[in-house]
């Protein structure tokens, strides 16, 4: 299976991000190139995940197609053969590389929250709440909320933390009316995909999107989509309220790092070949089981 860490290609480098790169591919377009890299806690690990890139490529493809009647998504009918015409640099990015358009893309992360998992559930031991919002008493790990919870968060550089805020902020950072549109955007997508990998056996515990707006200021879905990169993914069939159930995303990941004598700062640990390969299954799993294909 091909590994790709870092993509060089002959196109000016705009930005390398922890998972994606991103080219000039013109005034109106960019090239979004999805690598192997596996970033968590948000700081990039030394190993990749082979084939990891491409299984997101798919998976978000996937998902734009489906959601397109509820926002627009950023996808470009600009072939990739008319930014990389040549056809040896075309095959090394061809399964894991989207034109898309160019966008002003907005200062937050649009989360939501069906049950109560991760750094959401810590807080709720702690303090009875979930990014500041009071919960009924009683809840227990992995439970279903009993209303799905938009909780944005601040966009982090590489190698620093992304920050919840609450909605009072994401208005002040947005607008009024760009905030209420991404937050009934993001939980209508969440409910849509929530209700479709159900009849897949699948439950999508919570999830992250990306907004940009468009030269009219209109809302456009951006980056990835549904992916076990952005979402808990658990098995319907396994699952119970009161521990933390399998998934089929990095969590496995993270339940590994958090064994281990380490800050979260850069540099991040390397992965053992056991994680690696557990990961790669996980990934391929989630990409089977939600588009009936294989990775």
């Amino acid at each position: 299976m091909s590994i790709l860490y870092e993509s060089a290609l002959h196109l000016p480098l705009l930005h390398r991000g922890k998972v994606r790169d991103l080219y000039d591919a013109g005034p109106e377009h960019l090239l979004v190139v999805t690598t192997d890299r596996l970033s968590a806690f948000d700081c990039v690990l030394p190993d990749p995940i082979p084939g990891k890139g491409r299984i997101l490529n798919a998976l978000s493809g996937f998902w734009f197609a489906r959601t397109q009647g509820i926002v627009a998504n950023h996808l470009s009918d600009r072939p990739l053969a008319s930014v990389l015409p040549d056809a040896e640099e075309r095959a090394l990015v061809a399964d894991r590389a989207m034109v898309v358009r160019r966008l002003k893309p907005l200062p937050i992360e649009a989360i939501v929250r069906g049950y109560l998992a991760g750094s959401g559930w810590k807080e709720y031991r702690r303090t009875g709440t979930l990014c500041g919002i009071v919960l009924p008493p009683g809840l227990r790990e992995a439970e279903r909320l009993p209303q799905a919870l938009f909780t944005p968060s601040t966009k982090a550089a590489v190698g620093a933390h992304d920050e919840n805020i609450d909605y009072a902020q994401a208005e002040a950072l947005l607008g009024a009316g760009l905030a209420r549109a991404v937050r009934d955007a993001s939980l209508r997508l969440y409910a849509e995909a929530a209700a479709f990998a159900a009849m897949r056996g699948i439950i999508i515990a919570d999830t992250k999107f990306e907004f940009a707006v468009d030269e009219r200021d209109r809302l456009v879905l951006i980056d990835e989509v549904l992916t076990p990169d952005s979402s808990r993914f658990w098995p319907q069939a396994s699952y119970r309220p009161g521990t933390s159930p399998p998934s089929y995303d990095k969590q496995y990941v993270r339940d590994y790092l958090e064994t281990l004598a380490w800050d979260k700062r850069p540099p991040a640990p390397r992965l053992p070949a056991e994680v690696v390969a557990q990961t790669v299954a996980r990934y391929e799993e989630a990409l089977r089981v939600l588009t009936a294909v294989g990775a």
